[in-house]
């Protein structure tokens, strides 16, 4: 993709058993065991369990369906050859055992429109670390259930299942692990259900289509667990390129029901002009950076979800190199509600959500000299989506209304009501720089014809774009950071003039439960 993303883009200068998500009823593990599994998979704050889909998979058809094109796994290549000599719209049903493509780095299965794979009990399609992808072209419709796709070697930013991105995939109850890469890549109207996504080099899902939008995706019900196993965001400091699941120019998504666990590096990740996401009744704990990261996107409803003892590693890690910036558990960069983007909001309204023993709390920030056209913006083929042409984005016209306001992805409208924050340092075993909530931006400097200079983005952001905490819970030893990272608050500042944050909110100063 040749896309590069800074992973806090700031300035340079600085279905069985479930557990009750209320507080100190949490059972507490390691974070950063990849592939960890804990004993009993977790309920969401709403009480709505999440299924261990990686340790109890459904088991597909044991019989060939009627009218079924039966794949024989002691045939090499048979899968790859039989979609090739059949129709349309046909099912393949592949026998119990282990499938092999041909021992070629390119050879991989290319369906037809309408083509169903279903997996008998025992059925893997095996890369066998040479083959690169699994599925690829650019079929709609192409449905594949039950299966375990494992041992493929995509490239760095490429998928190994629908690697072209085509539309109306549905990818359900399938197991895709250990590959290189991407687990899978995403088109329109994809449906990624049931699935383990487990221990895959890069991402569990990459949705990123190269050419127009994504939209219509649903993630439901899926295990996320132990993804990017290349650790590369260490291997190429600064990349973005990491994640359960990344998510690039996706206009509207549904994410519900997920267990997103101990992850290297953040959970969920939308990055670059997502638009109108749900995201809701997720699980997501114990990924060593954030759990959830929305950065130069728009709209979105962020609720229902249990989000603990995240960030873990990658917090830690900047505290002890003496950063100060709060690096946070749920991180908004750049990213607000915008009525002229068409959506489900026009806001991104965040509540309803238990976030307990992690790294910090909810950062908004807004780099002031990141936007449309300027050098410091690290996405820098892309403007927003209020302007087409990012060359509009210059002195002398970007110093005036409207471009003033529309070449800049504006952290606005951020609305942070009825949640639970939770914080026991003993836990999290920290002393300090791990109990922040913050909205901030840095002084604008660069470049020299920016519009954005000085404390005007910090001003903004901080208490003329509509950003606002209220009716909250807070248990612990909290800390607020408004406008700078070395603004930091006590609770009654917080509330005080001129932030007046967090009104409604109530604050027990004990040390977590």
């Amino acid at each position: 993709m040749g896309i590069t993303m800074r992973h806090w883009a700031w300035a340079a200068a600085p279905l069985a058993l479930a557990l009750l998500a209320t507080g100190c009823d949490s059972t507490s593990g390691a974070p950063g065991a990849r592939g960890a599994e804990p004993t009993a998979a977790p309920s969401t704050s709403g009480g709505r369990a999440v299924a261990r889909v990686c340790a109890e998979p459904a088991a597909g058809p044991a019989k060939a369906p009627a009218g079924a094109v039966t794949v024989d796994p002691a045939v090499v290549g048979d899968l790859a050859a039989k979609t090739m000599s059949n129709p349309p719209h046909t099912t393949f049903w592949l026998r119990p055992g282990k499938h092999r493509l041909d021992p070629d780095r390119y050879a991989q299965v290319v369906p037809k429109e309408g083509n169903s794979y279903l997996g008998a009990p025992g059925a893997v399609l095996d890369g066998g670390k040479k083959n690169q992808y699994a599925f690829s072209g650019t079929a709609r419709d192409v449905t594949i259930r039950y299966l375990t796709v494992e041992r493929f070697m995509a490239p760095l930013d490429e998928g190994v299942v629908n690697h072209d991105s085509a539309d109306g995939w549905v990818i359900e109850h399938a197991t895709i692990q250990n590959n290189s890469g991407a687990g899978l890549m995403a088109g329109a109207r994809q449906q990624v259900r049931a699935n383990c996504l487990r221990d895959n080099g890069q991402y569990g899902m990459n949705a990123y289509k190269g050419s127009g939008r994504i939209t219509g995706l649903v993630v439901e019900d899926n295990e996320i667990v132990g993804n990017n196993t290349g650790d590369w965001e260490r291997r190429r400091k600064g990349c973005g390129c990491t994640g359960g699941i990344k998510f690039w120019a996706v206009d509207g998504a549904d994410v519900r029901g997920n267990w997103v666990h101990d992850n290297r590096g953040t959970g969920l990740w939308a990055d670059t002009n997502n638009n109108d996401f749900r995201i809701e009744n997720n699980v997501i704990e114990a990924n060593d950076g954030a759990a959830l990261v929305y950065e130069i996107s728009y709209n979105a409803v962020i609720r229902n979800n249990t989000i603990r003892r995240n960030n873990w590693v990658e917090g830690r890690a900047a505290a002890e190199g003496g950063d100060n910036f709060p690096f946070a558990t749920v991180y908004l960069s750049e990213s607000g509600g915008e009525p002229r983007v068409k959506a489900r909001t026009d806001k991104i309204e965040i509540y309803r959500n238990l976030l307990e023993d992690n790294w910090s709390g909810i950062t908004l920030w807004e780099n002031a000299d990141r936007f449309c056209n300027s050098p410091a913006n690290t996405s820098s083929g892309d403007c927003t989506l209020l302007v087409k042409n990012i060359d509009r984005c210059a002195k002398p016209a970007i110093a005036k209304p409207p471009l003033y306001d529309d070449c800049r992805w504006k952290t606005q409208r951020v609305d942070i009501h009825d949640n639970r924050f939770v914080l026991d340092m003993s836990v999290v075993k920290c002393t300090e720089k791990c109990d922040r909530m913050a909205v901030l931006s840095n002084y604008g400097t660069y470049p020299d014809w920016s519009p954005y200079k000085g404390e005007k983005v910090a001003d903004a952001i901080t208490r003329k774009q509509h950003n606002r905490w209220h009716d909250n819970v807070y248990v612990g030893p909290w800390k607020f950071v408004a406008h700078d990272p070395s603004r930091v608050l006590t609770f009654k500042e917080w509330q005080g003039t001129p932030y007046q944050q967090d009104t409604g909110s109530t604050f027990r100063a004990r040390a977590g439960g």
